[in-house]
């Protein structure tokens, strides 16, 4: 059973172009290595420039995999360069009813 998770990546300092072209490539890169479904992530920016991205696993086990995964731990290595992960509950627009964002292509 697939496990949908949302992720909030704040890009380091001068790095907002790279995490952006960093995500275009998460998704497929995950799929690569059978790890998520074929349901396509939302990605979006929260109004500090943190990138918000949904995404579905393929399941607890995969999610579990990816820990051991040699190509997620260059990738996740990538990101680690670019970004560092926050809770959501730091970006303001969670604190609204209806959380709004601007959408990221």
């Amino acid at each position: 059973m697939g496990q949908i998770v949302i992720v909030a990546y704040k890009p380091k300092p001068g790095k907002e172009e790279a995490l952006k072209q960093l995500m275009k490539t998460h998704l497929p890169r995950l799929k690569q290595e059978g790890l998520v479904t074929d349901r396509e992530s939302i990605i979006m920016e929260a109004a500090d420039g943190t990138i918000i991205e949904v995404f579905e696993w393929l399941s607890a086990e995969a999610i579990a995999n990816a820990h051991s995964n040699k190509a997620v731990q260059q990738m996740w290595g990538e990101y680690a360069a670019v970004c560092d992960y926050v809770p959501l509950n730091t970006l303001k627009e969670t604190n609204d009813m209806f959380a709004g964002f601007k959408p990221v292509d």
